[in-house]
């Protein structure tokens, strides 16, 4: 099992063949905080994690969803050119 260190939490690497016969313990390690990164033929496929914790994640915003709520006016816009288009050379 290799140990991977990503943005805020460490998670796990297992082999399939090894999550397939320790698959409850694997289970056991995600309720408890230990998310883990299930991967086949050295190749990272899936991820286990508690369902707290999906719950939490599928809950933040998307990014277009934060601009679209962000508190802003006409008065915080440039001015728009209305110059045309710019001739471009191939």
């Amino acid at each position: 099992m290799t140990t991977v260190v990503s943005v805020g939490a460490i998670m796990h690497e297992i082999q399939l063949r090894d999550a397939k016969a320790t698959l409850s313990a694997v289970v056991d390690h995600a309720c408890a905080g230990e998310p883990a990164i299930i991967t086949r033929h050295g190749k990272p496929t899936a991820v286990i994690l508690s369902y707290a914790e999906w719950e939490r994640l599928s809950r933040v915003p998307s990014f277009g969803r934060l601009l679209m709520s962000a508190p802003l006016d006409e008065a915080d816009f440039p001015e728009r050119v209305e110059s045309g288009l710019r001739e471009v050379e191939f």
